[in-house]
């Protein structure tokens, strides 16, 4: 296994969204679809139990007694393992972050549950290691999480130890979480890995079609996957709903797909790698279609229940990308005194492009900005899909030496970037026939891991509080 999703340390895995650390790389996923069908139903090696009868419920269904199967205390014991109300809480607060705390009560509680859930599977995950003889020490767990004090605090373990306090969460809180990442990780590369086999046709065949589909879309997706029963269908559907909303409100798409999907992909925060639409259910091929990068949509039913959608990027297979142009920009801008009119910064502003416009190059860019008295600041690495959309577009259709329309407001004043150089990138030749081989692993890894842990959870003696 050279670089298997399930290894990728908790950094996505452990609810980091909130430290900042942005990290979303994951491995590419090569078939989508529903998490328990594909590569995992192959028959490789021992595999987790998956005997399946038929549950017969009813139309008209009566209840008796008032117990609310959606009502839990904070606190449960797990095969004689306590989870309390202190653990709930401390792993909350790194979600609550992520999300600036832009978080309803009612969905706040909602979260809750499913804090609770994961730290469930997470007991579960630890403790099927050790049935197994496998033993995270402390120093591997301290040395991760050093390397995220170094990652996200410049090597200043104290000041995440601050920060965790500060929202309310514990370094041993993180700790825990570590440990169980190590653990599963290393559980899966014992009892599953050496099980899974991809052959080389199976890579060959996938490296032609790729080389077929050259020039043709591909989607970087994020999906929160929902399952829904038919008698749970509508309430299922408003709760995607609300997830829509607070995404749309400016909460972590990474974030929540870790709390709530039920895909295999939730590990690392929905992300679906690159595909084409045609690996898609139908329904999320025709509502993905249309969007554009930071755009999401749902929640669209599909079978078996409901998928939030989340456009990460798009670009054309195995072709160079424009947006990865490596820029040499000068920034010139100029600010306006307090108390300036709209119409006087409007008119300073055409003026002021004017200037810009009639420099000649960036050799004299330097000269008109001093006559001018405005700022400029240069940098040669900049990288042309870090910038804004709108203004994405307009530098990578601007020749050497022009200007940017400018841009900016009243309180930041009013700039123009000029490009002075641009290294375009190469064309994609796509993966190797290693690194191939290993997305391929990597994603029946993925599944055979969701199995295992439904396994878990299906034998697990659990007590709520």
């Amino acid at each position: 296994m050279k670089n298997g999703a399930f290894r990728k340390i908790g950094l996505v895995a452990l609810g980091l969204a909130a430290l900042g650390t942005g990290i979303a790389a994951t491995a590419q996923s090569i078939e989508a679809g529903n998490p328990e069908t594909g590569p995992a139903a192959e028959s490789e090696g021992p595999a987790p139990s998956d005997s399946q009868g038929t549950i017969s419920i009813p139309d008209n269904v009566v209840l008796f007694g008032k117990n609310d199967p959606n009502v839990r205390r904070a606190t449960a014991l797990v095969n004689g393992d306590i989870i309390t109300g202190t653990d709930v809480d401390q792993r909350l607060a790194l979600i609550l972050a992520a999300n600036d705390n832009k978080v309803s009560p009612e969905e706040k509680d909602r979260l809750r549950l499913q804090v609770l859930r994961n730290l469930i599977d997470e007991t579960l995950q630890i403790q099927e290691a050790k049935a197994s003889d496998i033993t995270i020490d402390d120093a591997e767990v301290d040395s991760t999480y050093a390397r995220v004090a170094q990652q996200n605090f410049n090597q200043n373990q104290a000041a995440m130890d601050a920060y965790l306090a500060r929202i309310g969460s514990s370094p041993a809180s993180l700790k825990r979480q570590i440990r169980g990442e190590l653990s599963w990780q290393r559980l899966l590369r014992r009892n599953v890995q050496p099980f899974i086999n991809v052959a080389d046709e199976e890579v060959k065949e996938m490296m032609e079609r790729l080389n077929a589909a050259k020039g043709t879309e591909e989607y970087r997706l994020g999906e929160i996957y929902l399952a829904a029963t038919p008698e749970a269908k509508q309430q299922v559907f408003e709760n995607g709903k609300r997830i829509v909303d607070q995404l749309k409100q400016g909460g972590s798409f990474v974030a929540y797909a870790r709390q709530y999907s039920q895909a295999s992909t939730a590990a690392v925060g929905g992300d679906l790698g690159w595909i084409r639409l045609a690996q898609l259910p139908t329904e999320l091929a025709n509502a993905a279609q249309g969007l554009q990068p930071g755009q999401l949509v749902g929640p669209v039913e599909i079978p078996g229940g409901f998928s939030i959608v989340y456009l990460i990027d798009k670009r054309q297979v195995m072709m160079a990308d424009p947006r990865d142009a490596v820029l040499a920009l000068k920034q010139v801008s100029i600010n306006f005194p307090a108390g300036t009119t709209q119409a006087d910064a409007t008119k300073k502003a055409g003026e002021f492009a004017s200037a810009m416009k009639a420099a000649h190059g960036c050799g004299a860019v330097d000269g008109v900005a001093h006559q001018l008295g405005a700022q400029v600041v240069a940098n040669d690495q900049i990288r042309a899909r870090d910038l804004p959309g709108p203004l994405q577009d307009s530098v990578l259709r601007m020749s050497i030496g022009e200007t940017s329309p400018p841009f900016g407001s009243i309180a930041d004043g009013v700039r123009v970037l000029m490009l002075c150089g641009r290294d375009d990138p190469k064309a994609d030749s796509g993966p190797s026939f290693d690194q191939l081989m290993a997305q391929m692993e990597d994603d029946r890894v993925n599944k055979r891991a969701q199995m295992y842990l439904r396994d878990l959870r299906r034998d697990a003696i659990i007590e709520y509080n």
